[in-house]
């Protein structure tokens, strides 16, 4: 008879039963597959649920199957979490590798922190206004790479391209202007063909679950390039997404009303159940905690971020991106970019007494989050990290 074990979750973990985010791990001489997060544990879930579709590389192949399976996957791992498993489906989060969790299929970044807009907006134009005519309009956004979005963990390195010199002629080298976004990204399960839009209604019948997004920005390469159009190398090189995803129910808790939306949106982006999210993050440099952004002052919601993707027809497809822009607060302490917390890199930064704009080599950052779970206490998205390279 095969043993069996009890996972203990210790109190105050982040990862408890009502939590259970999904993760792609490789045991020690394993091939990936799909986990559950119980504490400091990982469940095998083609094991522990004797279900092949979670012997897979991503959890693509589970994610297309849609809402209804997706309730009733996590209703069978809160079952079994709360039971003993077999001993071959528990692993040690710290003996295993992570993966990236969702083989993705495209990537769009927004722009939803009206905090982010407005201070970028009054760095770059101090005498105009800092929002421009549409942003209270629509979702800003733009379409990225979705062949450089990596796992946390993975080692970054400083990209290249042209950067405007103070002759106002280019130059080609190494970004020295190395920047970070703090992000909430959504990842879409159940896709939508093309022509068929998708309402705010209609969110959570599309969105799987959410991850912690941390995307990389040059800004040396980007402001010389986005003369007139949207980002291209300044932010293709790479974007780095956490290990975890969690489900949209476990955030059930977190839903909160959006801030006032003036002019009221057109109908298309009207939300009758509005998805703020009361989640707060955290970033460290170097070890040292440096900003706290407050997701729940995000102007738009996702499901407005969603709609708007799709207004135009665009189809959706499973492993689709789309991230919350830089997430910010109206405070030095609350910006999710060190563009922002430097005012353009006219104020340093202190790192444990160190003075610094933006990333050298050898530098890490660490983005975390938190948000009310049921039952009381708080969830923990899992960490975003990424360090620099030459």
């Amino acid at each position: 008879m095969s043993s069996r074990v009890r996972i203990e979750v210790p109190d105050g973990s982040g990862f408890g039963p009502a939590h259970l985010p999904y993760c792609v791990f490789r045991p020690r001489g394993g091939q990936p597959r799909v986990g559950a997060r119980l504490g400091d544990s990982i469940i095998d879930l083609a094991v522990a649920l004797d279900d092949p579709m979670f012997a897979q590389p991503s959890l693509n192949a589970f994610m297309t199957q849609g809402p209804q399976c997706w309730r009733e996957v996590r209703e069978r791992v809160r079952t079994a979490a709360d039971s003993e498993l077999p001993a071959a489906a528990v692993h040690s989060v710290a003996a295993v590798t992570l993966d990236l969790p969702v083989e993705i299929a495209d990537y769009v970044d927004f722009y939803a922190s009206i905090d982010h807009a407005t201070a970028m907006g009054r760095i770059f134009r101090p005498d105009g206004d800092a929002l421009l005519p549409n942003w209270r309009h629509l979702p800003v956004g733009y379409h990225g790479r979705a062949g450089t979005v990596v796992v946390s963990g993975t080692e970054i390195a400083r990209p290249h391209g042209q950067r405007r010199t103070e002759s106002g002629a280019p130059d080609f080298g190494p970004s020295r202007r190395l920047d970070i976004e703090a992000e909430l990204g959504f990842l879409v399960g159940a896709g939508s063909p093309l022509g068929s839009p998708i309402g705010t209604g209609e969110f959570a019948e599309h969105v799987f679950g959410v991850a912690l997004v941390n995307d990389w920005s040059a800004r040396d390469i980007q402001g010389w390039e986005a003369q007139p159009l949207g980002p291209f190398l300044g932010k293709s090189f790479a974007t780095t997404l956490s290990a975890w995803v969690t489900p949209l129910e476990a955030l059930a808790e977190a839903r909160i009303p959006l801030p006032e939306q003036q002019p009221e949106p057109l109908p298309y982006l009207r939300d009758n159940a509005p998805w703020g999210l009361d989640i707060e993050l955290s970033v460290e440099w170097n070890g040292h905690r440096i900003s706290t952004p407050p997701y729940g002052r995000m102007y738009w919601s996702p499901a407005q971020m969603l709609a708007h993707l799709t207004a135009n027809g665009a189809s959706t497809r499973t492993g689709d991106l789309f991230a919350s822009g830089t997430i910010s607060g109206p405070e030095r302490h609350e910006r999710g970019s060190f563009m922002e917390m430097s005012w353009g890199g006219t104020e340093p930064i202190d790192i444990g007494g160190d003075k610094r704009t933006f990333l050298e080599d050898g530098d890490e950052v660490m983005i975390t989050a938190s948000a009310p779970a049921a039952g009381g206490g708080r969830l923990t998205l899992g960490e975003v990290r990424g360090r620099i390279t030459g």
